[in-house]
């Protein structure tokens, strides 16, 4: 208990004094995980909702595997994202391991297949509401897969929330491509392991609570442009 006090009185001064590199790595947080969560929702929305309208032999199988994904080791998809990167991968040449754009890559592959699933979860019961009326409208299958996203919006907002949630607080990945390097890659979660490692228990459950405030801060944020826009319709 005297550590968790310690911790909460920690993340107090951190945020009163405005730590400079506090401020650093929390701006590098949201950076590469907001990043990572776009471009993870321009692929996982409109493929859930593809697959949702789409029928084929194997999509029953195409699920299966869309839903295992989700479950996918972090360490193992740092592990791959990292052998592709480095000098002796294809895309060595590129220069991306140990940056943030390594890290984003590897969030959005984390990322992904969970927001996938929960639009095609939402967009699967839209779908059978909204069957008969647009195959009446003879609408083409990206017509579809727009009027799904678009009706189905608010629930889609959950399905990012989701994926930021796993992204902000993913270590393994992100310690392995990023490298943990002062100044360049390091993010919250890789600054609280480092100084667990370091026995500096206070200091690493002041930047976990200020990763809590930061995760909620923008669950709230999220939730009232969503209200604001249902509210305004009205």
């Amino acid at each position: 208990m005297n550590e968790i006090a310690q911790g909460v009185e920690a993340a107090f001064w951190l945020l009163v004094t405005f730590d400079r590199d506090l401020a650093e790595i929390a701006l590098r947080s949201l950076q590469v995980t907001v990043t990572a969560v776009l471009i993870a929702s321009l692929i996982g929305l409109p493929f859930g909702a593809w697959l949702a309208v789409r029928r084929f032999r194997y999509r029953r199988l195409a699920i299966a595997v869309l839903n295992a994904l989700m479950g996918l080791p972090p360490v193992v998809v740092g592990l791959i994202v990292y052998l592709l990167l480095s000098r002796s991968g294809p895309f060595g040449v590129l220069g991306l391991l140990f940056t943030p754009t390594a890290m984003i890559i590897a969030q959005v592959i984390i990322v992904a297949p969970l927001i996938a699933s929960i639009a095609h979860q939402s967009t699967r019961e839209l779908w059978a509401e909204y069957h008969d009326l647009l195959i009446s409208l003879n609408a083409s299958r990206w017509q579809r897969i727009k009027t799904l996203l678009w009706d189905g919006r608010r629930a889609l907002i959950t399905a990012a929330l989701a994926g930021f949630g796993r992204g902000i607080g993913e270590v393994g990945a992100i310690m392995i491509v990023g490298g943990n390097i002062d100044h360049a890659t390091r993010v919250l979660t890789t600054a609280i392991a480092l100084e667990t490692g370091k026995g500096d228990f206070a200091l690493a459950l002041g930047l976990g609570f200020v990763l809590i405030g930061l995760a909620l801060a923008v669950n709230i944020a999220t939730h009232m442009l969503s209200r604001t826009e249902r509210e305004g319709k009205w």
